[in-house]
């Protein structure tokens, strides 16, 4: 099973995944390769210095998320951080994975508009370009917001994470002829990067019942990030916003192909394997394996639902009645169930000494979490 990509010599990037795959004996878990081509320093996606974020091709952006559609969405997820920090007694924001800093500054204003100002935003993200365009972003928020490259041993504080899951490598398994497999990638005589499946003893976390072909993903680094964050959050609440579904749905026996996509000026593909650091490379999140994964390591599942349900317990119309024609039509792709409403889902935890007494306001009606 191959493609048809450029040769591993036309880049720096190519030659670093060509490297990779010699160093492994000749084959790469998709996990690794994944995380070459999005996070390897100066070259990976997200560490170069290339559009990411925007609304249009002509800017040169590959993809647009919910803060830089409308300020409208962290203006309304201001709301849910309001109740989350007067409810937990913190006065702290972190955020991984910040993007162009636009939702850190929509929830840093809308916070002082509701007289509840921050002490301290702090950021985490690995990409330095990215960090120099959240820096021009936040330059009037320049006191209250900080950078880190690692988690502290404690934190306290709401955690927001905006399309970070999604992002992190995940591990390919394809059912092949009734046979399970690990699918990896492998570099031919001419450097053009291949397929290759190794039989495995892993499984999807889901029996999928039929023996037709289907290729699936699996997803131990987010759940390990969600470890690390139960480790780590001694008070305060995390909601994490991404597309994805319920184990049930997630593992469908229709859903035979998986759910690996690439972004590319704002056209998609599934082929990961050309193009390498060129364009994303994401796969839908496993919110069930996410909320097993918290409770397992210590923190309580406190709300799961639709991003236009929890977006409009927060008081999404009421936010948007000063807005504009402009935006007021943009909200609607926040909400909309055949747009982003009902394909992206919310989900918050907290240590169990900040999760009793209150019922977070975005999933005051049209809670989920019995579906996971």
């Amino acid at each position: 099973m191959a493609t048809e990509p450029e040769s591993l010599t036309t880049s720096p990037l190519q030659a670093r995944v060509g490297a990779a795959i010699a160093q492994a004996g000749g084959w790469l878990p998709f996990d690794r390769f994944m995380a070459i081509a999005l996070y390897e320093p100066g070259l990976g996606y997200y560490a170069n210095a290339t559009p990411k974020f925007g609304h249009l091709p002509g800017s040169g952006s590959d993809f647009v998320t919910a803060p830089e559609l409308t300020p409208l969405f962290g203006q309304t997820l201001a709301r849910q951080v309001a109740q989350a920090l007067a409810a937990t007694g913190t006065d702290a924001v972190w955020e991984f994975g910040a993007g162009t800093g636009a939702l850190a500054r929509q929830v840093i204003e809308a916070l002082a508009a509701l007289g509840q100002p921050l002490r301290r935003y702090t950021i985490v993200d690995l990409s330095g370009s990215l960090r120099e365009r959240q820096r021009a972003t936040l330059a009037a928020h320049a006191d209250v917001v900080h950078w880190v490259d690692a988690l502290p041993d404690r934190m306290e504080g709401v955690v927001l994470g905006n399309e970070v899951l999604d992002a992190m490598p995940v591990q390919l398994l394809a059912r092949v002829n009734g046979v399970w497999h690990e699918r990896g990638v492998a570099q031919d005589a001419a450097g053009v990067l291949t397929w290759v499946d190794r039989a495995t003893a892993l499984r999807p976390p889901l029996e999928v019942p039929g023996e037709h072909d289907y290729v699936t993903e699996i997803h131990p680094q987010a759940e390990a990030f969600v470890r690390t964050l139960a480790d780590r959050l001694w008070r305060g609440a995390a909601f994490l916003i991404d597309y994805g579904f319920p184990e049930a749905e997630y593992y469908h026996p229709q859903r035979s192909a998986g759910t690996l996509i690439c972004h590319r000026a704002h056209r998609s593909d599934d082929d990961p394997l050309r193009d390498v650091g060129e364009k994303d490379i994401t796969a839908h999140v496993n919110f069930t394996g996410i909320a097993l994964a918290a409770q397992h390591a210590g923190l309580d599942v406190i709300g799961y639902t639709s991003q236009g349900r929890f977006l409009l317990n927060c008081g999404l119309i009421d936010q948007a009645r000063d807005a504009d024609a402009k935006h007021n039509a943009l909200m609607q792709r926040l909400v909309n169930e055949h747009e982003m409403g009902e394909l992206f889902k919310v989900i918050a935890l907290a240590p169990s000494a900040s999760s009793a007494g209150w019922v977070p306001i975005g999933f005051s009606a049209g809670d989920r979490t019995h579906r996971l």
